[in-house]
């Protein structure tokens, strides 16, 4: 009995431990998977993480008087997860480190030389042929002057010209041609950006008027500033008669309007920054050693889908054109988007917002898409593959996810005029006819492209 005892009191315990042991294996097996979950969850809908915002302005940059309103509510953002998120350092760390950079910025080649005008008369970028425009695709750095728009004078005043020549770090560029959007101010300024980062509005005489009569502007005064923005009015009765195309020359001539500026920031009128525009540069550009950082679509790789799209939504008025454009690229080497493509992960943009490092790959990469531009219309993706893949030196591009671009921007819609625009279109869009080509009724000359867009290739 007492052996029995003895050996039951010795078996007792190592049970009781084995099954604490048991009992606490299977509670962190439970909070190890609960954690787990949860972590995923916060890592999937964290799509920044900013370790040091580091006294960000907290006051608003401007007071807007109430009778100019803006929109109170931005575009709902469609993505709350994200699979790639962005890390940014440390707030001061970022403006030393950029600060730096700028101050050993150089270029490995002489530059770009670009053809001049007389500056007076004639069209601003010259439509050139398609051959004469592919001919600029493979620079050389052998002197060769590409067009680059300015073949007349951009009409700004000097006074305003001398001051963009001065900016020799980052600027951030925007545009509001046809009064279409209301002015916003950037959120999330770290303290020592405004010192560092230049901050530049194209405005035309329409949009202009509006700020007078809201009274955001004062007549009297020679430099003209709302909020963080440096008010630049342009001329544009002697540029293009389309507002949309007026703007691409701040968007894609950014580094000939700043030609002492090392980076800069496009950012679309209808967008407003709420992350600090050096994190973005340093975590989007300067970190991952590239020419350029753009938001991939959100809905599209191919540019045909672009291009359908724009068509069906009327996003241009001229179909016929559309259906010329595609063509002339499918005949010139336009193929779709695919795995041989990488390290582009998409054929087609989303460019409200673009960050730019002002080498020769991007000067070039901005030159010849804005001669596509010139030639056909304003739709800056529907060339920008066909520029990207067949441009040498290839330019680095960072195309990230549409999900950072939703956490670093506020989307809102355009403020169009139902009357009165000076947009001149037709009320109809205009439709192409079925299949039917300039030279030829056997079918498109993109034929080929859509086998392999919609897996039917036989290759």
């Amino acid at each position: 009995m007492g052996k029995f005892v003895r050996s039951s009191s010795s078996n007792s315990t190592p049970l009781f431990f084995q099954s604490k042991l048991l009992c606490f294996s299977l509670l962190y097996l439970f909070f190890s998977l609960f954690f787990a979950f949860y972590t995923s969850i916060s890592s999937t809908t964290k799509c920044y993480f900013r370790s040091s915002p580091n006294d960000p302005i907290q006051t608003p940059l401007f007071n807007y008087p109430k009778t100019y309103s803006q929109h109170k509510h931005p575009i709902p953002t469609t993505h709350s997860s994200c699979d790639s998120p962005v890390f940014f350092k440390d707030y001061l760390f970022v403006v030393n480190e950029i600060q730096r950079v700028v101050k050993d910025f150089t270029t490995r080649s002489k530059g770009l030389r670009y053809v001049q005008g007389n500056g007076n008369g004639g069209s601003f970028g010259r439509n050139y042929s398609i051959e004469k425009r592919m001919s600029y695709f493979d620079y050389r750095d052998d002197g060769t002057e590409i067009p680059c728009g300015f073949l007349k004078k951009f009409p700004i005043s000097d006074y305003d010209r001398l001051a963009m020549e001065s900016c020799e770090g980052v600027v951030i560029v925007s545009a509001i041609f046809g009064d279409h959007d209301k002015i916003r101010q950037p959120k999330g300024l770290g303290y020592k950006t405004l010192d560092h980062v230049c901050f530049y509005m194209f405005v035309d005489d329409a949009t202009l008027k509006q700020f007078h009569r809201h009274n955001l502007l004062s007549r009297k005064a020679k430099e003209s500033k709302i909020g963080v923005w440096r008010i630049v009015k342009v001329s544009s009765q002697e540029l293009y008669e389309n507002p949309a195309m007026n703007g691409v020359i701040p968007k894609y001539l950014v580094h000939r309007l700043f030609p002492n500026s090392k980076y800069s920031i496009w950012v679309d009128a209808k967008m407003q920054l709420v992350v600090d525009p050096l994190l973005l540069l340093h975590s989007l550009v300067i970190e991952k050693d590239v020419d350029m950082a753009i938001s991939k679509h959100p809905f599209y790789v191919h540019t045909m889908e672009e291009a359908m799209a724009t068509a069906r939504w009327k996003k241009w008025w001229d179909v016929d054109s559309l259906r010329i454009q595609i063509e002339t690229y499918c005949e010139n080497g336009l193929q779709p988007w695919s795995s041989k493509k990488h390290p582009y992960p998409s054929d087609v943009p989303d460019s409200a917002i673009i960050l730019r490092k002002h080498g020769v790959a991007n000067n070039m990469f901005s030159c010849l898409l804005y001669n596509e531009l010139e030639a056909f219309n304003p739709r800056d993706q529907l060339p920008f593959a066909f520029i990207r893949d067949q441009m040498n030196p290839k330019i680095k591009i960072n195309m990230f996810d549409v999900e950072v671009f939703e956490h670093v921007a506020l989307e809102y819609r355009h403020n169009i005029k139902k009357s009165g625009s000076i947009m001149t279109q037709p009320t109809r869009t205009k439709r192409a006819v079925p299949y039917q080509l300039a030279n030829d009724s056997s079918g498109t000359k993109c034929d080929s492209y859509l086998e392999e867009m919609w897996g039917e290739s036989r290759d």
